[in-house]
């Protein structure tokens, strides 16, 4: 029986930051050059009627987020991490803009149990 290396997932996992730290990056210049916030705070694919009000928030998250990956990048291709130590800054930091991500469009958009009180008041 030969043994499976892992040595190829661990290049996949390398060549994946590049297009996430990009669309990350991407979404925080729409948001602070061009202030496009038609991608903050997403819920359902929509964002919350008052995004201006979210955006730097959003903005902080995609910028911290993909400037990690970025740093992760860089000292991959240097030699300055060992596969474990990228791997654990990596991915930690996908998780956490993930999460963070879903917390604050969920905060932006309110709970939303039951009806609101506009459909209820013309009811």
């Amino acid at each position: 029986m030969s043994m499976v290396t892992v040595y190829p997932i661990k290049i996949l996992f390398f060549l994946v930051l590049f297009p996430v730290a990009f669309f990350w990056l991407r979404r925080a210049w729409r948001i602070a050059v061009r202030r496009d916030f038609s991608e903050v705070a997403l819920r359902k694919g929509e964002p919350p009627a008052d995004a201006a009000r979210w955006a730097p928030y959003e903005l902080a998250l995609n910028l911290v987020a993909g400037g990690v990956l970025v740093g992760v990048i860089l000292s991959v291709l240097l030699g300055w991490l060992a596969y474990e130590d990228w791997v654990a800054i990596a991915g930690s930091t996908l998780w956490l803009k993930i999460l963070l991500s879903f917390a604050l469009a969920r905060h932006a958009h309110g709970i939303g149990l039951g009806r609101s009180r506009r459909d209820s008041s013309s009811a």
